[in-house]
């Protein structure tokens, strides 16, 4: 309730003068049953025309007052409400983009979806619902017992005793329904997974013949949901049936006491209509009042989701530092750092230390899990490192805010991500006053000429993420989008998996120029990719395992080398070189054998030597790379190579 009154705090005129209408809009409702009950007692009993005529009037006011009372009363809490669910949408919206992956990962983005629009939607309806029907309530029991009060004491306390205990019986079934609304949301957000997971990898499921058993944990989620919401109905219900029974009961007792007191002329008889209307509106409030009952339980827990979000502090805060010196040389550098996700039992990195300097190109590769993408982030600041530093232009990113770092970096993620809009206003996403002419440029640079071709160009429309476009071409769009923005750091965390190999050739060969007055890093699985790197570091289980240049590495690093025997044939390996490479077999499958080749010819020092390699021998075989022709005269025969690792 803290947080809710502080988003209401901006709009306190408006809210007072809601509750106005509101006092305004009940009084005139009460008043008619007041109103009445004196024209049949004065007026009717003393025949005073006059009279009647006179009161008539002054209920038609009291009905004009309220209807505008009413009218505005609505309209105001309308409004109200729109203004502060738009406040807490936005102020979850900004309490995430200082979140760190860590502080996003801790909430889900299934759940931060749910809090962000249905909780928030929750709230404003509950809003709606609270002032428009639950706030009358104590208006109403206040003026209906005071002007029971004023016609007779027993009666204005019989009153006020059935409202006592309509409500007690409301505060006691919204506590226990609390509980289980609490859980609802958590099936609501397993639900948006689970129904997410469903729609994003329809493919999948259907390629392995899963769908029965998604239908199954879909039917788990969905049933759990059910069996709670369930329950909340029972305890609705009954609460429903107690308040007409007590209704009709106060009824009931309304005449049994009037008509008693009628008779020993302690009131009127038409005072008894008149409290009759008192007890049905008050009640008939109340009966609405268990209507919002439904929704209020479950907007308290939305409430609670969305403070946990907005009062969670970021694990990584703002430095002091607004502004980057520009080195003239070490653009980034890792000082023997180490990083340790918060849930793992041991560092992802381990001492890691290099620069990226001004003019060259820095490239990454190793195996899968080994801490690439981690080191991008850490410079990017998605993370902050637990050990050693991260400096860029010579200032430790910690000390600098995260708006004053990333204007220096730009970046290309791992999954080529576009939004929806047109091409432009994509490209533009990091220089919003870029020119078509920078817009174009940076196209070419990124080999994406398929722009040029399209019917709109720039203007063409792009569905969310980029989905109207192949892997490809979503991937040289996040390239150019990151061309057109100015750097120190440009970051492709493999970037060009899904160009071929013509493609990736060129677009490297115009990189070479365009950023030559930035340091680059470049994170890639292929070595094709960075074999003209400036320096290579390879990574393995979040160590360096060598640092250097493609020629050095391979005379020097057993984890390169690796990678280039699983990727590269002999004959590209001794081309790359520029010597003589022997790769070594140790194992290899039998039936890759008969697929490779069903004689393997050997080239001997003397000569050539044809050797018929039996299938379940094969395992030991040697590739040759292509010999030259023998002294002896004879041309040697080329054996086919077999790629290490098939």
């Amino acid at each position: 309730m803290r947080m809710l009154l502080h988003f209401l705090k901006p709009y306190k005129l408006q809210t007072f003068a809601v509750l106005a209408a509101l006092a305004v809009n009940l009084l005139g409702v009460l008043l008619v049953p007041t109103i009445l009950a004196n024209m049949i007692n004065i007026g009717v009993s003393s025949r005073d025309f006059d009279y009647i005529v006179h009161q008539a009037l002054f209920m038609l006011t009291a009905a004009v007052l309220s209807g505008a009372g009413a009218f505005v009363s609505n309209y105001f809490c309308a409004d109200l409400a729109t203004k502060v669910g738009r406040d807490i949408r936005n102020a979850v919206y900004e309490a995430s983009l200082k979140f760190s992956g860590g502080d996003f990962e801790r909430f889900g983005t299934g759940s931060m979806i749910t809090r962000t629009l249905g909780d928030v939607n929750v709230i404003q309806q509950a809003i709606t619902m609270t002032i428009q029907m639950m706030l009358p309530v104590p208006f109403a029991a206040v003026i209906g017992v005071a002007l029971a009060w004023s016609i007779d004491e027993q009666m204005g306390m019989m009153l006020a005793c059935f409202i006592i205990v309509v409500a007690i019986i409301a505060v006691v079934t919204v506590k226990k329904a609390a509980v289980i609304f609490q859980k609802l949301q958590r099936f609501i957000d397993r639900m948006n997974v689970r129904l997410r997971e469903s729609i994003t990898g329809a493919r999948v499921i259907r390629a392995f013949g899963k769908e029965e058993a998604e239908r199954k944990s879909l039917d788990e989620a969905f049933s759990a949901y059910a069996d709670s919401a369930i329950k909340v109905n029972w305890l609705f219900a009954t609460f429903d049936c107690s308040s007409f029974f007590i209704m009709n009961l106060a009824e009931v007792a309304v005449i049994w006491l009037g008509g008693n007191r009628v008779g020993a002329h302690a009131m009127q008889i038409a005072s008894i209509s008149a409290c009759v209307e008192y007890a049905m509106l008050i009640l008939f409030f109340l009966m609405m009042a268990q209507i919002c009952a439904l929704t209020l339980p479950r907007a308290l827990v939305c409430l609670e989701r969305c403070r946990q979000v907005i009062e969670c502090p970021p694990s990584i805060a703002d430095g002091p530092g607004t502004e980057l010196t520009p080195a003239q040389d070490i653009v980034a550098h890792f000082g023997n750092a180490s990083f340790r996700f918060a849930d793992a039992s041991e560092d992802t990195l381990h001492h890691i230390n290099f620069f990226c300097r001004r003019g060259t190109t820095t490239a990454i590769i190793g195996p899968t899990g080994s801490g690439k993408s981690t080191i991008a982030k850490l410079l990017l600041r998605f993370h902050d490192v637990s050990d050693g530093a991260v400096e860029v232009c010579g200032t430790d990113v910690r000390d600098l805010t995260q708006r004053a770092l990333r204007t220096r970096i730009s970046y290309v993620p791992q999954k080529a991500w576009l939004f929806s809009g047109t091409i432009a206003e994509n490209l533009r996403y990091g220089k919003p006053d870029a020119t078509d002419e920078e817009l174009w440029h940076a196209l070419d640079v990124a080999q994406s000429g398929f722009v040029r071709e399209l019917p709109d160009g720039l203007e063409t429309c792009v569905a969310q993420g980029g989905t109207n476009f192949s892997g490809g071409q979503r991937q040289r769009l996040s390239i150019a989008r990151a061309l057109v923005k100015p750097a120190d750091l440009y970051i492709f965390d493999d970037s060009f998996s899904a160009l071929d190999f013509k493609t990736d050739a060129a677009l490297r060969h115009a990189l070479a120029t365009e950023v030559a007055h930035a340091a680059v890093l470049i994170i890639a699985q292929r070595i094709n990719t960075i074999v003209s790197a400036d320096q290579i570091i390879v990574l393995k289980d979040g160590c360096i395992q060598g640092l250097g240049t493609h020629r050095e590495l391979m005379r020097s690093c057993a984890a390169y080398q690796e990678i280039a025997r699983s990727q590269l044939r002999a004959e590209e390996l001794e081309e790359l070189l520029g010597v003589d490479v022997e790769l070594e077999a140790d194992e290899v499958d039998a039936a890759d054998a008969v697929n490779a080749a069903d004689e393997v010819t050997v080239a001997t020092e003397g000569g050539a030597a044809v050797a018929h390699a039996d299938v379940h021998a094969a395992a030991a075989a040697t590739d040759a790379p292509a010999a030259a022709p023998a002294e002896g005269g004879a041309p040697a025969t080329e054996a086919p190579a077999v790629k290490g690792g098939e």
